[in-house]
């Protein structure tokens, strides 16, 4: 035995670090003289040769240990050369196959060292496992960091799930681990494991992996994700030379499992490449611009609705492959719609079997809960001050957009980003290095991601779920802002549905819940919203929300509200089922409730919802003064009394402009006066009251002349019908009557 006997324990305890160094051929000097000896540790063999490719000469190596350590000198050969191992199993079984110590690593020192400091963008196409083809040898690399490892073997149905065997390289003081093994094909499971500094054992999912197996096992799955064939190529033109500020966007907000069930087959959820018809017809006859789907990345819980997530990489198989996503991203953007991620870095589970304390240290979180702990969900905080694990957040969120061609991030839960003290009491919390309670680290992140982003992918979109007024959200990060392109609206959704929850009687004491919102309107480009969050733990639906008597009556104020939405400043973004007015809260294990749609009062609500996506597309003075001051100008906002708002949505043209006009009580009021700012044919295009939605039919007879009547600073003006708790919108068409 040539090998020491420390060296070949370690082997055998799965405790060696450098296992290249040994395993594999090697040039040997023995005797003053050159000579080339090889180890090979492989399972269930009871004999190992190796053979020369070229020559087929064998050489039989020496068995020194019963668990399958093999060594010997070969012959008289002086250099190392190309070759295969030759083993007979215990069963009698011979196999040949590529030796993994025979090849080098397949990261540079260079791509290390990047990521090491941080720069390297795009780690995922190194770390995790990929399948590749070196020196016309198939087979999977592997690589992972983990820096406080004291041995790393990839373990997996190629190798009985045993660590003594395909133990991994270090490489330098990078902390990445690295092994590419030959034979492995796709679909094969894996895991890491990882045996510390402290002596404990720990086996691993793979974080940068693009596939898992299922609950409760958990194992990454070797997929590759590169080979879709893309049908796409004209949307992703045309998004990169849009201005999102200045296009609409009207976003359909999805959870998948929950949208549509097939209830024949056990009540199980659509896969991917059948929401690909389902969902594209519905969100296109619909009118919305988007879909965004709550957090799909692999996640082990179905009540976190996604958002503890254990595989930034990986769309969850709960669904379908990664195939089947990109099927159902391509299929919706040949069909004009784009797609929206929830991608959740405010945080991570506690699960053993990820990312948590992966290497027997706080390696993606804080060591100190103070930092690392979030208190209100029990998960974990990421150390947005180390470079590798920025590195692995900016990978994620590019690589979404890169492997299956994403529209835009909605980021979740930024405010618990910004600040160290978030939902924290005194004590419980650790300043930044200037005593403040920003989390400074996090900011620079946002603003790092925000613009790598905006870089690599134009026309891709950013946009913040942040539900404080922390200044400059939706601001360039050159000019001091966090760099999304978009925030969400959580103040006006929250003022807005404050005042409808009022009985009309009282709404006259909160006119401000309204008008107030035009004050900030413009500070941030604006999300409108009701989201997920608004429908669930004992809300109540958007529907059974509104203060009103009886369904019909309550749908015909959620018409109002809607219309009002859609009609305000902002993009636009609703939750499924808020489409059609679901009466129940919404239930993430089962459908939503299309039966509704039989009754008139959903049905009228689903079909104001299209006319106003329709409206929106169509009419330039939306999106133009989306993001814009000089688009919005109010007429009215004085008349609490009778809980009416008016406002002018203008574009670029005089015939652009448009008048809104909020009536919230439930009563008629005729010959009502509206000043406008031109004369001529004011054209009703928007009647939230219109029997085709199952309102009472009170209107303006398809539009009204103005008068010479000088009314709210304008030298014109309409008289108006008002229906009772209705939204109207009337543009201007010119001099007369077209």
């Amino acid at each position: 035995m040539i090998i020491s006997k420390d060296e070949l324990r370690s082997f055998l305890e799965a405790k060696q670090w450098d296992p290249h160094q040994y395993l594999g051929m090697h040039p040997f000097k023995k005797n003053g003289s050159m000579g080339v000896i090889a180890r090979a540790f492989v399972r269930d063999a009871k004999a190992c040769d190796i053979v020369d490719t070229q020559t087929d000469e064998r050489f039989p190596l020496e068995q020194i240990a019963k668990e399958g350590f093999f060594e010997g000198i070969l012959g008289d050969r002086k250099d190392v050369f190309r070759y295969r191992l030759r083993v007979t199993h215990h069963n009698g079984e011979i196999h040949q196959f590529y030796d993994p110590y025979a090849f080098l690593p397949t990261i540079s020192n260079e791509e290390l060292y990047l990521f090491n400091e941080g720069s390297e963008h795009f780690i995922h196409r190194k770390l995790g496992a990929h399948m590749r083809e070196i020196d016309g040898v198939p087979g999977v690399s592997f690589a992972v960091w983990a820096p406080n490892a004291a041995r790393l073997s990839v373990v997996g149905d190629f190798n009985g799930w045993d660590g003594r065997y395909h133990q991994m390289r270090a490489l330098g003081s990078s902390g990445v681990w690295e092994i590419f093994i030959p034979g492995v094909v796709e679909g094969t499971k894996y895991k890491f494991e990882i045996y510390d500094r402290q002596n404990c054992l720990h086996l691993k999912s793979d974080p940068y992996a693009t596939s898992y197996e299922a609950p409760p096992h958990n194992a990454s799955v070797v997929c590759n994700v590169e080979d879709y064939k893309w049908g796409d190529e004209d949307w992703m033109s045309q998004r990169s030379e849009t201005n999102w500020h200045e296009t609409p966007i009207s976003v359909y907000e999805v959870h998948f499992g929950s949208w549509k069930r097939v209830m024949e087959d056990g009540n199980r959820p659509l896969s991917y490449r059948e929401a690909a018809d389902e969902l594209t017809a519905y969100v296109k006859e619909q009118g919305f611009t988007h879909v965004e789907f709550l957090p799909l990345a692999e996640h082990p819980f179905d009540g976190s609705w996604g958002y503890q997530v254990t595989g930034f990489f990986a769309p969850t198989q709960r669904f379908g492959t990664p195939e089947d996503f990109q099927y159902l991203v391509d299929t919706l953007h040949q069909n004009g719609i784009g797609v929206i991620m929830d991608w959740v870095p405010a945080h991570f589970p506690t699960d053993a079997f990820a990312l948590a304390n992966f290497d027997g240290s706080a390696l993606y979180e804080h060591s100190d809960p103070r930092q690392g702990f979030h208190q209100d969900w029990g998960t974990l905080i990421p150390n947005y001050g180390r470079h590798e694990v920025r590195c692995f957040l900016v990978a994620s969120a590019l690589s979404w957009l890169e492997r299956f061609h994403i529209d835009g991030l909605r980021v979740d839960a930024v405010a618990s980003m910004l600040y160290l003290d978030y939902s924290r009491k005194e004590g419980e919390w650790v300043p930044n290095q200037y005593g403040g309670r920003e989390n400074l680290e996090a900011i620079s992140f946002l603003r790092h991601v925000n613009g790598l982003i905006h870089h690599y992918y134009p026309g891709a979109v950013t946009i913040a779920e942040e539900s404080t007024s922390f200044g400059g959200v939706s601001r360039p990060s050159e000019h001091g802002g966090l760099g999304f392109d978009f925030k969400w609206n959580m103040g006006w959704m929250h003022d807005t549905l404050q005042y409808f929850q009022k009985d009309p009687i009282y709404r006259k004491y909160h006119h401000h819940n309204i008008t107030f919102g035009m004050i900030y309107q413009f500070h941030e480009n604006f999300v409108q919203v009701f989201s997920h969050d608004e429908v669930v733990h004992g809300k109540a639906s958007m529907l059974m929300k509104m203060a009103a008597p009886s369904i019909t009556a309550k749908a015909a104020t959620l018409r109002a509200l809607y219309a009002l939405m859609w009609c305000w400043p902002g993009k636009k973004t609703l939750f499924m089922g808020c489409e059609f007015g679901q009466s129940a809260e919404w239930r993430y294990d089962g459908s939503l409730d299309w039966h509704l749609l039989q009754y008139q009062d959903h049905h009228g609500i689903q079909s104001v919802v299209r006319d106003l996506n329709e409206l929106y597309r169509q009419e330039p003075a939306f999106a133009f003064g989306d993001c814009r001051h000089e688009g919005f100008e109010w007429v009215t906002m004085n008349d609490a009394e009778a809980s009416v708002f008016a406002f002018l949505r203008k574009g670029p043209n005089k015939e652009d402009t448009l008048l809104v006009i909020g009536h919230y009580t439930p009563v008629a009021r005729h010959a009502y006066t509206i000043g406008v700012p031109y004369d001529g044919y004011w054209k009703e295009v928007i009647n939230s009251d219109a029997t085709v939605y199952g309102g009472k039919g009170e209107g303006n007879m398809g539009g009204r002349l103005s008068d010479p009547v000088p009314w709210d600073g304008h030298q014109h003006s309409l008289k108006l019908t008002l229906p009772g708790n209705a939204t109207i919108v009337l543009k201007y068409t010119g001099p007369k009557e077209v």
